[in-house]
């Protein structure tokens, strides 16, 4: 069972950066810029963190196996709408519509895995699987969508969904139980449209803002939009008497905490991600192969130590892998950004290392690789205790509402750090997106240095 429902994470988690290394392929097959593409990868996960919190309302209420299959029927179909897709609008369309399947399997799986083990520690020990392995899909998603596009084309990164969801689809009739909640939350529409709204047009500005100007009319009606929204999503919530978001859970410092830190360990994943790929691929003229192959350490980095994470976190609690996530993220990205100070853009061919003007060719690649390590590390150490503590210490009936808003902060910052690495470099040259770039490795530092805040939160708890 708990097979079953993580091989649906892993999918999810697939799906949100293994387009990533093939956008420039994308680009040139649909014949579209930086800002569409954007929305190819945004268009899922800004629907995916809408609708999260939704779908395990929905699962509580009509079986959590029967709209856990729903979701896999729509991402399928989804999936070979955006293989078939003739135009960037239609891709849009389908990834959006890949967001609304996603977001019925990752909270309701756990909900599956949560309720069919009653046992604290096994339910923990499952947890930390579960984390790993989110972490594990989504570091291994470049390397698996450079390999596809590179012997298949951009469409194969979509159509190696089906035969996963089909299996995925006969072993959940075989093995998942049917469950749902004792007393199911009604429906808060009014918070589900404002929620949406409020994520939508945050990461709309921050898409738009480099071409519309950011004080131009348009974008000053996205921040009223945005501002709007929010407040009148908290508003909503406090008087409702079954809410969509529990804002309660927010006075826990610790939670609270816990849900920034997974804002911030995806806006440093996602902005590394499309700032090496833009680079690697636009700049230094590597192929897609070799661009997903330059991600490997980070992928092996999470590999190792996702499972490890998990271990430290039954064994101490979440404070030493939050430690130890905080370090590395930060060395990683301190790393990457003295690179960006000592490299050029000259293309070289497919092994794309810089020549002149700073660190020779022979010590380009060794940097770059050894801060994608770093960054590896750091990600596979951060999932299982941000998980562990924004849950820890919840009674069974809030823990899945709290599990439910880490997983939407994590798929929120995967959309920001979407927007803010390509707005850096969507007006960038080629030869000038190394420079374009530093501003995204002060971000990344950042985001690893806040880690030891949700540490430190996470001793006091």
């Amino acid at each position: 069972m708990l097979a079953v429902c993580a091989l649906s994470l892993f999918l999810v988690g697939l799906d949100t950066t293994i387009v990533n290394v093939g956008l420039p392929a994308i680009g040139h097959g649909l014949g579209v810029g930086t800002r569409d593409l954007e929305w190819i990868v945004d268009a899922y996960t800004v629907v995916l963190a809408s609708l999260l919190i939704s779908a395990g309302a929905l699962a509580d209420r009509f079986g959590r196996r029967r709209v856990f299959q729903c979701g896999l029927v729509v991402f399928g179909l989804a999936s070979l709408v955006c293989a078939l897709a003739p135009s960037a609008g239609a891709l849009v369309a389908a990834r959006a519509l890949q967001g609304v399947g996603a977001s019925m399997l990752s909270p309701v799986a756990l909900a599956i895995v949560v309720n069919a083990m009653p046992d604290p520690r096994e339910r923990a020990r499952a947890i930390g699987v579960w984390a790993s392995v989110f972490g594990l899909s989504m570091a291994a998603g470049p390397v698996t969508g450079g390999a596809l596009v590179a012997a298949l084309g951009w469409r194969s990164v979509f159509w190696v969904n089906v035969p996963v969801v089909l299996a995925a689809v006969l072993l959940s009739v075989r093995f998942l139980p049917e469950s749902r909640a004792p007393r199911a939350r009604r429906p808060d529409l009014p918070g589900q449209l404002l929620l949406t709204v409020a994520v939508s047009a945050t990461v709309a500005v921050l898409i738009e803002g480099p071409r519309i100007g950011w004080g131009s009319p348009w974008a000053l009606a996205g921040y009223a939009a945005a501002a709007a929204a929010t407040a009148g999503f908290v508003l909503a919530e406090r008087g409702r008497e079954e809410p969509l978001m529990d804002l309660g859970l927010f006075r826990r410092p610790a939670f609270s905490t816990a849900v920034l830190g997974a804002v911030a360990v995806f806006v440093a994943l996602t902005v590394t991600l499309l700032l090496t790929t833009f680079q690697l691929q636009h700049a230094r003229g590597w192929t897609p192969l070799a661009a997903g192959l330059a991600s490997l350490p980070m992928a092996l980095g999470a590999t190792v130590c996702a499972p490890l994470s998990g271990v430290l976190v039954g064994r101490g609690g979440p404070r030493r892998p939050l430690l130890l996530a905080a370090w590395f993220t930060t060395a990683g990205g301190a790393l990457l950004l003295a690179r960006a100070f000592l490299v050029d853009d000259a293309p070289h061919g497919a092994g794309g290392l810089s020549g002149t003007g700073g660190l020779s060719g022979a010590a380009d690649l060794p940097a770059l690789l050894l801060a994608l390590l770093l960054l590896g590390v750091g990600f596979g150490f951060a999932n299982a205790p941000i998980t562990n503590t924004a849950v820890g210490g919840l009674p069974a009936d809030r823990a899945g509402v709290a599990g439910a808003i880490t997983s939407t902060a994590r798929q929120l910052g995967s959309a920001v750090g979407i927007a803010i690495a390509g707005g850096l470099v969507a007006g960038a040259a080629p030869a000038g997106l190394t420079a374009a770039s530093r501003a995204g490795w002060v971000v990344v530092t950042v985001c690893g240095l806040f880690l030891l805040v949700v540490a430190r939160a996470a001793r006091r708890r």
